[in-house]
């Protein structure tokens, strides 16, 4: 892996002057990318570096990555996951991760994800209800909780389509891990020297990089 190609995505605002923020700026900020509080953290929530992959329950490279990703949080006890749904591959794609998102309100998240990520064939409205339901969620009560708390989830999508755009990703999977970013395609030995770079990185910054 070239190394020299990942990107620091956080680097104009840790070095721009200090100013009162935007809403847009906000939302691009080294917080907002990598512990936005609406989404569970998977792995340790309190490990020392964040992987975050913009995705979508549709896209078959995402689908192909997770359990790379799951061996990389496995062996790595201190690397955080934040998922964030990127819904670009149509309306199942959509419908698929407000509901996912919903059921965190019933502490399924992660099973919702992983039951779905792991789908194999088109997504429906049907197979995707089907499908949590069959992972042990109560599907009328995600419903319930996305109508609810519809514009909290929707705030939350808006943040990650903004932050898409604005770091200029062109499709999913994608990573963040720490303050660099990374190609799509990475093996479980590129994410651990990404994750080293990134550690090495944030002690030489003198601070976490979270």
């Amino acid at each position: 892996m070239a190394l020299a190609a990942m990107v620091l995505v956080f680097e104009s605002a840790q070095t721009a002057p200090a100013q009162p923020q935007s809403a847009d700026t906000d939302v691009l900020s080294k917080d907002a990318v990598l512990r936005d509080p609406e989404i569970p953290a998977l792995g340790n929530p309190n490990g020392d570096i964040t992987i975050v992959e913009y995705f979508d329950y549709q896209c078959p490279y995402c689908k192909k990555i997770s359990p790379v990703l799951d061996q990389v949080i496995s062996e790595d006890k201190k690397v955080r996951l934040v998922l964030k749904d990127w819904p670009i591959l149509g309306d199942p794609s959509g419908y698929a991760a407000r509901l996912v998102l919903a059921t965190k309100y019933q502490n399924k998240y992660e099973a919702a994800h992983r039951a779905l990520i792991v789908k194999v064939g088109r997504l429906t409205e049907a197979v995707i209800d089907e499908t949590l339901t069959q992972a042990g969620v109560d599907v009328t009560k995600a419903k319930a909780d996305l109508a609810a708390n519809k514009a909290a989830i929707e705030a939350l999508l808006k943040r990650n389509n903004e932050q898409a755009e604005a770091f200029g990703f062109r499709g999913t999977p994608v990573f963040i891990v720490g303050t660099f970013r990374v190609p799509g395609g990475l093996t479980a030995e590129q994410f651990k020297q990404a994750i080293a770079d990134a550690r090495k990185a944030a002690k030489q910054g003198g601070a976490k990089g979270k």
